[in-house]
Formats: structure tokens, C-alpha cells, sequence
């Protein structure tokens, strides 16, 4: 397959200033419960490819699902290419690859049937609706998907990749009289079916995360010091400063320019953040992105001093910077874009129980509801709380819904756990969502955060 890619934008080579190939060939299962229906079962193998070409700044994208039309197809992309094209083309330079990465599968999902997996969620599914009459409905679901994806560019790149997803999300709704509260989990492997075995207690705690927060009371409005749990710590660097740092953003955002300067001071000394896309099977991490650069840790922030931003070809050249492998796309039917990997504030020094004995009164946030960012501004929706009192977690609270300004919020930040864990999540940006990512952090505590409550 590498080898007819080559072909094809053989005769091109010099039609345009950057050109490039994308095929991928995947099979997938998908498997869904809505309550006590099973809702879908879906069985799919695809072919789809993306072009790119560029001509004095110009960029074209044309996709494909036939090999024979490729010809054509990459025509098309020049000539509209050209037709844009009015400036100068900034692409950094690259030292082509040639790769073959395979998966080392433990567990193939593939080999277990299709009957194995619908019974194996549905006695999960079971467990969340008949674990408390309040529980009102359930979305479970089931996917693993195996792709190959062939890259070839005009610089002399030639990657083939193959890529295993498997993935199980466990989500109830609970209701008492007019209160209605959500819990949701889930879980995620690179390399094997077996992820999906032993999930009772995951399935359990989801539940009772619903149930619990039917008795808790509204939080009162305020400012508080605020303990973030691992998960809403990742979410938060995740939503309010990755996204800001990914180089689109950046190039397109005079202001942010200004406010993200390389090597100024934006946190506190002890905060370190990283993009990682080399930690193995984690749902963002990959050998080499969708314009075939290889994938790199990088420090976001380092001592709290702004060190480093994402990058795809273009934007590293635009801004004179090397490029990071933050190239993504979530299929070969899109153009990649500048995205986050697996982001995360990296462990610190204190104990949970330390960072508890500081507050007399605050609130611990667990996990994330659902949440927006404008710019420099935030606002998140925890899916469960807790008051602090004395040092000690105290009765359950609801409606948390934390806001601030990003770059103050990073400098009041005022401890940091030594317990990292990295979580699996989707990501949405340009029209492309769900792409895996993960979101990782220890707890953190964050002082003068402003709750909403009723």
C-alpha cells in the first residue's frame, strides 16, 4: 500500500509547495444500552483517505473512499490548492521517515464474539438498573475499533500504523421527586479485549456516585478554597489552558499572543504540566502524529514558567518554532489539526490529608458535569462535592459550578498531591469530536475560587 501511495503523488511532487496522503482501513464493533433496551449493534469495516496539498499558503483537503479515483482526487486538491493559494507557504522543516508500527495485541477483540460482548454489558448494564429503585435509566456502551492508517507526504515521508481502541462507558441517571443527578464512568485499552473483565466495582461506585448526590444540598455561593479531585484537575488543565496552548489558537489570537509568551511566569513554581503522547496505552499516545512526526513529551509549563506549545507543520513554521507531533485527526476523512495528546499537571509533594488540615471551610469538587471556556475564562460544573470543615470532609453539597480566570487560577493554585492518575476522555475541536485523549493530575488545591451554587 506504502508503495502505490508513492506512486500516485509521484508525478506531483513539484505541483505544489506540500502534498500528502492519508488512507486508513478499520474494523469496528459497537454496542449500546439505553435502560433496559439494547439500542444498537453496529458492525463496520471502512476504507477512507484525506488529501492535502499546499500552494504559497494555500491548503486543500479532498477525501476519498476508492483507490481508484485517487488520481483524481489529487488533482482536485492541487488545483484548489492553487486556486487559494496567494501568500507564502511557512511549513517547518522535517527529516522524512519511513516506519512500520504494529500493535501488540493482547487480547484480541476481534477473536470474541459478538453474542460474548453484548452478554458481558448487558450484566453490567443490569447492575446499574437494579442497584437502587431511584435509578431511572442507564447508557452503557461497548466499542473496539482496529485501524491501519498508510501516510505518505512530498517530503519523502512513509508511515504505516496500525491502532487498537477498546472501550467501555457505564452512565446512569437517578431521580428523587424533582432532583436529578448523573454519575458516569469508564474504561479504556490499547492492546486487549480484557479491559471489559472484573468492572463490578467500577459499575457499583458509578451508581452509587448518582445516588449519593440525591441527598446532598445545594452548595451556598461564595468563594472558597477548592480541592480538585484527580479527574477535575486533569478536565480543568485539559479545558482552560491546553486548548489555549495548542499554536492554532495562539497564531490566529493576538491577544494570546501576548498572554502566552515563551518563558514567562504563569503559575506557581511548583506546577509542572506535560502533553506526553509517548506513555504507553493511553488513549492519546501514538508513535507518530497524522503528518508523520514523532511523538513527544513536552513540558506545557515547567516551574511555572510557560516553556512550550503544540505545534503542527504549519503552525512551528508560522511561529518559528520545531514541531511537537500534536498533528491529529480523527479519521482519515478530516485534516488533522493542532491537538492535545495525553495532558496533565504533573504529582507534587503534600498529602491529601495535608492539603485537608489547611481549609476551615471549603469545598472538595469531584470529576466533571460538563463545563465551557471563552478565552481566559472558565466555567465548570462538578459532578459531585463535598464541604471541608476543620480540615475533614464533611457532608455532600450539589450545584457546584466553579469560574475563574485561567492564568489567576494557575497562580493561586497553593498545593499539589503526590497521587497522579491519568483518565480516558474524547476531545472536540474544528468539527472533530471524540477524538481519544487522556487527562491526568494529582489532587490540587486552588484558593479564592468562585462557586455557584442555588
Amino acid at each position: 500500500m506504502q508503495d502505490q501511495l508513492q506512486s500516485a503523488i509521484a508525478p506531483y511532487l513539484n505541483s505544489v509547495d506540500f502534498l500528502e496522503v492519508r488512507l486508513e482501513q478499520s474494523e469496528s464493533t459497537g454496542i449500546s444500552f439505553q435502560g433496559a433496551q439494547l439500542n444498537s449493534v453496529d458492525r463496520n469495516f471502512g476504507l477512507s483517505g484525506g488529501i492535502r496539498a499546499c500552494h504559497k499558503g494555500g491548503w486543500s483537503f479532498v477525501t476519498f473512499n476508492d483507490l481508484a479515483n485517487l488520481k483524481e482526487r489529487i488533482e482536485t486538491a492541487i488545483s484548489q490548492a492553487k486556486l487559494i493559494g496567494n501568500e507564502q507557504t511557512q511549513i517547518a522543516e522535517f527529516a522524512p521517515i519511513q516506519a512500520v508500527v504494529k500493535v501488540e495485541i493482547e487480547n484480541d477483540p476481534r477473536g470474541i464474539s459478538l453474542n460474548q460482548k453484548r452478554d458481558i454489558l448487558e450484566r453490567y448494564n443490569k447492575m446499574l438498573l437494579e442497584f437502587d429503585p431511584r435509578i431511572q435509566t442507564t447508557m452503557t456502551g461497548y466499542r473496539d475499533r482496529f485501524g491501519t492508517s498508510y501516510y505518505v507526504n512530498s517530503r519523502g515521508t512513509s508511515i504505516s500504523q496500525e491502532r487498537l481502541d477498546v472501550s467501555g462507558r457505564f452512565g446512569v441517571i437517578a431521580r428523587s421527586e424533582n432532583t436529578v443527578r448523573q454519575g458516569f464512568d469508564s474504561v479504556n485499552s490499547r492492546t486487549s479485549f480484557n479491559i471489559m473483565d472484573s468492572l463490578d466495582d467500577l459499575v457499583v461506585d458509578t451508581a452509587q456516585r448518582a445516588v449519593r448526590q440525591l441527598e446532598a444540598s445545594p452548595v451556598k455561593g461564595g468563594q472558597y478554597p477548592v480541592i480538585l479531585d484527580p479527574y477535575l484537575a486533569g478536565v480543568f488543565i485539559h479545558e482552560a489552558f491546553g486548548h489555549l496552548s495548542e499554536a492554532d489558537f495562539v497564531y490566529e489570537n493576538p491577544r494570546m499572543q501576548e498572554l502566552l509568551t515563551l518563558g514567562k511566569e504563569i503559575a506557581i513554581p511548583e506546577l509542572n504540566v506535560v502533553d506526553d503522547a509517548t506513555i504507553p496505552n493511553l488513549p492519546g499516545s501514538m508513535v507518530y502524529d497524522d503528518e508523520g512526526v514523532p511523538a513527544q513529551r513536552k513540558y506545557l509549563i515547567k516551574d511555572g514558567i510557560l516553556t512550550q506549545r503544540m505545534h503542527n507543520l504549519e503552525t512551528a513554521g508560522k511561529l518559528h518554532e520545531a514541531p511537537t507531533g500534536n498533528a491529529r485527526a480523527l479519521t482519515a476523512q478530516y485534516p488533522p489539526l493542532v491537538r492535545m495528546t495525553n495532558t496533565a499537571i504533573e504529582a507534587g509533594s503534600s498529602s491529601f490529608a495535608e492539603m485537608l488540615s489547611g481549609i476551615e471551610e471549603g469545598v472538595y469538587a469531584v470529576r466533571m458535569l460538563g463545563g465551557q471556556t471563552n478565552g481566559e475564562m472558565f466555567t465548570f460544573a462538578a459532578a459531585e462535592g463535598y464541604m471541608i470543615r476543620n480540615g475533614q470532609i464533611a457532608e455532600p453539597v450539589s450545584d457546584i459550578s466553579l469560574s475563574g480566570n485561567v492564568f489567576q487560577t494557575l497562580k493561586d493554585i497553593d498545593a499539589i498531591a503526590s497521587d497522579s492518575v491519568y483518565r480516558n476522555g474524547g476531545c472536540g475541536k474544528g468539527g472533530q469530536s471524540g477524538l481519544p485523549v487522556s487527562v491526568g493530575g494529582p489532587h490540587i488545591r486552588i484558593q479564592n475560587v468562585v462557586l455557584g451554587g442555588r
